[in-house]
């Protein structure tokens, strides 16, 4: 919290681009339908996505301890 005397700070105006204006320029667009986040072949077996599967569970599981 600010007093009276104090200023807030500003946002850098040379480097600070409001995220509406990066994807403006990057050409991105809205999600229109759920299918546009499928990837069904990420992973190029069963045992590859298992293997993922585990190692992000046990990635959880020690920032959990």
């Amino acid at each position: 919290m600010y007093s009276n005397a104090e200023q807030i700070p500003e946002w850098p105006t040379a480097e600070h681009v409001p995220a509406e204006e990066l994807a403006r320029r990057q050409g991105v667009q809205p999600i229109t339908s759920i299918d546009d986040l499928a990837c069904p072949d990420l992973f190029d077996s069963d045992e590859e996505l298992d293997d993922f599967l585990a190692d992000l569970y046990a990635s959880r599981r020690a920032n959990a301890a």
